[in-house]
């Protein structure tokens, strides 16, 4: 066998591992979770006393799609996606009326095999961009992670002097809420 012919083992477990991590959040499609803000070391009360709610909505092969609730605020989704090098996260804001937002589809590639119950997502070119953009520069060192344990989901963004994490309890499924802005039940 040529060295041209030889796949690269690391390649293989990237891909299987992203799968696996995939698999792991798409066995929960159709179900929704209450959580709770963890970790804040910047607290502004936006999430402060609001029900806060994931729903793993929309599943497909290669997309998940995942609202999150944040008391009445329907404006934010979730959206990871197999890329065929790895996972995409994309933060989907609405407005109320379903339009984008001006700061939407912001987020992260892997860059790494990561771990089958846990990526991160590092920002992308595009989203570095737009945070200067929108005058938020400091978010341009942003990574999200998210990590899946039998008994917890943890949404968590970080950068320096930045920290916020969200725990949402996985074993007690709640009613779905509505669909979120600018999608159709």
């Amino acid at each position: 066998m040529s060295k041209a012919n030889v796949i690269k083992p690391a390649k293989l477990v990237s891909i299987a591992t992203h799968d696996a991590f995939f698999e792991r959040l798409k066995m929960y499609c159709g179900k929704a979770f209450q959580g709770k803000v963890t970790v804040d070391n910047q607290d502004n009360g936006s999430f402060s006393n609001k029900k806060l709610v994931m729903h793993v909505r929309k599943c497909t092969d290669i997309e998940l799609q995942i609202p999150f609730h944040v008391g009445n605020d329907a404006s934010r989704t979730w959206i990871i996606t197999k890329t065929g090098s790895g996972l995409s996260l994309k933060h989907d804001h609405r407005q109320g009326n379903g339009e984008y937002d001006d700061l939407t589809m912001y987020g992260g590639h892997t860059l790494d095999a990561g771990k089958d119950h846990a990526q991160s997502f590092p920002a992308d070119q595009y989203s570095k961009e737009l945070f200067v953009k929108q005058e938020i520069s400091q978010s341009v060192g942003n990574t999200w992670q998210i990590l899946i344990r039998p008994e917890k989901y943890t949404y968590r963004l970080f950068r320096q002097g930045r920290e916020f994490q969200v725990d949402f309890d996985l074993t007690q499924p709640i009613t779905a809420p509505s669909a979120p802005w600018g999608y159709q039940d």
